[in-house]
Formats: structure tokens, sequence, C-alpha cells
């Protein structure tokens, strides 16, 4: 058996390097390796919070995975990620978080029973995503809900950012991609549903590194260590809501409005002070049913940005706001990614 070393797994996302491996937090975050032989295996450490969890896989370009269990907790497990390949053929595999916070993990290191080569060449365009639960992929595998609201209990077993319009907007333009993303997040703290009862923000994780508390203490992310070429802002979907009630009892307008705008802002001129000033900056909203207020609220912070110096641009979908009252599905989300990625052209 041989092991990986480090240069020879691509990684792409928010990781910590630790002396003992490899830290996932953020949803999408992979590790990639190119290989001889007929077995793959991986070592890992996880920390399952809820929720039904797994390492999402992908094997010469099949899409599958590897269940958790909170039982294992903190135990340094190994897994086969692969058996009965062709032993002469260069295989490629990857390994991805597919989930937000409902899990975090360590890749300790891959070994097969051949030989690993050179990880594949990292993509030559980057983008990254800043947004909430349908930018991270959350209920988009339960297709039978096309259009209609989330089934009652899922448990986060429908979850998976592969799926997600971010990541397959991504693998449309030939593109690596961070998803800065997590579901029930809103703008601003005290609202959404993200860590409730205490909601933590997108005010407080757009520069984390680890970015909720069960994963461990707060850090800082390296912007430097990614230089994305377009930059896409999702949020506005879960800021209407404040958890007092089941309702979303929170309106654009006002002086909420007035500080929700200047907190938005704020985040976005926080980001793109880490690159160059002529990078493409892109505010959405999705399918998701929502107040149109919210949209016309970031049409507004669109055009001050712009004002201000950013190259800032609103892009509304074909069917925005209006199109399903659940989570968008794999066609829904794919729908999403055919139009954003033939608007990011334009501008890349």
């Amino acid at each position: 058996m041989s092991a990986a070393t480090e240069n020879q797994i691509l990684y792409t996302g928010r990781i910590a390097y630790q002396p003992e491996g490899a830290h996932f937090y953020w949803p999408g975050s992979n590790a990639r390796v190119r290989f001889t032989g007929t077995t793959l295996s991986c070592e890992v450490t996880v920390n399952v919070i809820w929720g039904t969890d797994c390492l999402g896989l992908v094997v010469d370009g099949r899409l599958s995975r590897v269940a958790l269990s909170k039982e294992n907790n903190g135990k340094r497990m190994a897994f086969l990620l692969a058996d009965n390949l062709e032993p002469d053929r260069v295989h490629e595999v990857m390994l991805f978080k597919q989930l937000d916070c409902s899990y975090d993990y360590i890749l300790h290191g891959f070994t097969t029973d051949g030989a690993f080569y050179e990880p594949p060449e990292p993509e030559p365009l980057r983008l990254e995503f800043y947004g909430d639960s349908v930018t991270a992929g959350a209920c988009v595998e339960a297709v039978d809900y096309v259009g209609r609201t989330d089934p009652c209990s899922n448990d986060a077993c429908y979850d998976n950012a592969w799926w997600a319009y971010s990541w397959q907007t991504a693998r449309l333009l030939g593109a690596s991609c961070h998803l800065t993303a997590q579901g029930g997040i809103a703008v601003l703290p005290h609202t959404g549903y993200f860590h409730y009862p205490t909601q933590i923000g997108m005010d407080e994780t757009w520069d984390r590194l680890c970015y909720f508390p069960e994963a461990g203490e707060f850090t800082k992310w390296d912007f430097s260590r990614y230089i994305p070429h377009a930059v896409v802002f999702a949020l506005g979907q879960n800021d209407q809501h404040n958890a007092l009630t089941e309702q979303n009892d929170i309106r654009c307008e006002g002086e909420h409005k007035d500080l929700w705008k200047a907190e938005y802002k704020k985040i976005a001129w926080g980001v793109m002070a880490h690159y160059p000033v002529e990078t493409p900056v892109v505010f959405i909203t999705t399918l998701l049913r929502h107040d149109r207020a919210w949209d016309e609220a970031i049409e507004e912070i669109t055009q001050e940005l712009r004002a201000e110096g950013l190259n800032a641009h609103h892009f509304l979908f074909r069917r925005n706001g209006d199109a399903t009252d659940g989570h968008p599905r794999i066609p829904e989300q794919t729908e999403m990614a055919e139009e954003l990625a033939a608007f990011l052209k334009t501008l890349l």
C-alpha cells in the first residue's frame, strides 16, 4: 500500500491545514487525487453534530457517498472509497464535504494498492459564492418535490452541495469554486435560522475558516489563498425571519431596510478589499419564493456599490422568487446554474 503525499492532493475550499490533517468546514470543500491501483481508502476523524451525514465522493466521474455515524465521533476511521478498479488505468477521485454545519471532519490521508500521481491541474477559472441553504445544496435531492414545499422530515438526507446551482455553475464554466454558504443564514445576527436560538449572521462568518461553534474556535480565513475571478452573493431569503414566530415577520422597509443594506454593503466591501477592484461582483436571490422587496433593495445596493467603485451587477433568474415554496431541487438548481453561467460568461 502507498500513501498520498501532500503534494499529490489537490485541495479546494476553505480548509485548515493542521499537523494531523486537513480540516473541512464549508460545503463543497474537496480533495482530489490521481492514482493507479484497484482500491482507494482514506482516513478521517469525523464530528457529526446532527442529521444524516455523508462524505461526498466522485470516482472517475461517478457520484457516490460514504455514510457517517455519530457513534464514531472523535475516532480515526478508515473508509474504503473505491475497489475493483481497473489496475492499469489512472483513476481520479474527489472526496468532498457534502453538507454544511451538520458535521465537520479531518482528512488524514489517502492510501491505495497502486501508486499516486501528480494531482489534477487546478481549474484556470475561480469562482466564490456567499449564500444560504440554496447555495449549499439543501434538500436538492428531494426530486419528487419539484415545485413543492420540502418533505416534512428529511434530517439533511436530501442535502448535497454537488447539485447546488453554485457548484453546477462552476462546472459549466470549467471553474473551481468556494462555497461560503450555510443553510438558514441571513445578513444580520439574530435573524434567519442558522444556529437558532442564537442566530449567527453572514456579518460574522464571511471571513471565517471555522465558522460554527460545534466545530471549534472561530478562525480567520486567509483570503490570499484563493483569488476568484468573480464573486456571487446570494443572500436575502432568510432575512425576513427573526425566529420569534413561525412567520416571516421582518419587512424590508424603513430603518430595518437601511440597516440591512448597510451591513450587506459592508460585507461586500470586506470581501472585495482582498481582490482586484475590477473583479465582477454579482448579487442574486434564487427561485425560492420570497418578497420582491428584497430584490428591489438588492438593486439599490448594486447601484450604490457601483457608484462607490465596485464592479457590481444584479442578476435576476427568469423565474426569480416565483418558482417554488420549497428548496430548489436538482432540475431547478440546474436551471439556475445554466442561466447564471451564461450571465457570468458575459462578465468574464
